[in-house]
């Protein structure tokens, strides 16, 4: 079974988007990764994933405690399902600036773990001026972001985490500050 984790965009969602951030252009529009100054390595297309059930932390960053850590391994692509893009909707000024946002512990982990892919549904893994800073400090570590995700309920099926097979596919462009991507999850029964 295959489930696209791609944001479907309209011309109203451009539109807000760009209204409500700046750098909601082409290269930044619906799912996406900020490729900051590297390039998406060609093996990083296909990973073993997981996504972790956090939609209950609120009023607080998303912890180490807060997931199953010792289900991550390296080379993963790890994906956080908070509910945001379901509750706010893609777009608008709520999903940019009050989105949920991993505790600076929690990402050090995951790069200590030498994970390749973190995805999110949401605009990022960190708000407002810290948001660039922390996508450059993992692109540093080979790690890149992926935002924008979307579907990632459909994989739970009503336990906490799910592991999956992600197919990344960004497209080619160059001399850009981030890449759109499709995200495609691929289930097997036997995972």
């Amino acid at each position: 079974m295959f489930v696209d984790l791609t944001v479907l965009i309209t011309p109203k969602m451009i539109v807000d988007a760009q209204g409500n951030e700046k750098k909601a252009l082409v290269g930044h529009l619906g799912t996406h990764f900020d490729v900051m100054n590297k390039e998406f390595p060609i093996e990083y297309v296909e990973r073993n994933a997981i996504v972790f059930d956090v939609s209950s932390v609120t009023g607080r960053d998303i912890e180490i405690s807060d997931i199953d850590i010792s289900k991550v391994r390296s080379d993963m692509f790890v994906a956080f399902y908070t509910g945001f893009i379901d509750k706010a909707g893609y777009g608008n000024k709520r999903y940019f600036q009050e989105h949920p946002q991993l505790s600076d512990t929690l990402i050090d982990k995951l790069l200590d773990l030498n994970i390749s892919i973190i995805g999110v549904d949401c605009a990022g893994i960190r708000r407002g001026a810290e948001h660039t800073p922390k996508d450059q400090y993992c692109a540093d570590r080979d790690v890149f972001v992926v935002e924008n995700i979307c579907n990632l309920k459909v994989l739970l099926s009503n336990k906490k985490n799910k592991e999956f097979i992600a197919n990344t596919y960004p497209v080619k462009y160059a001399e850009m500050t981030g890449l759109p991507c499709r995200v495609i999850a691929k289930l097997n029964s036997d995972i």
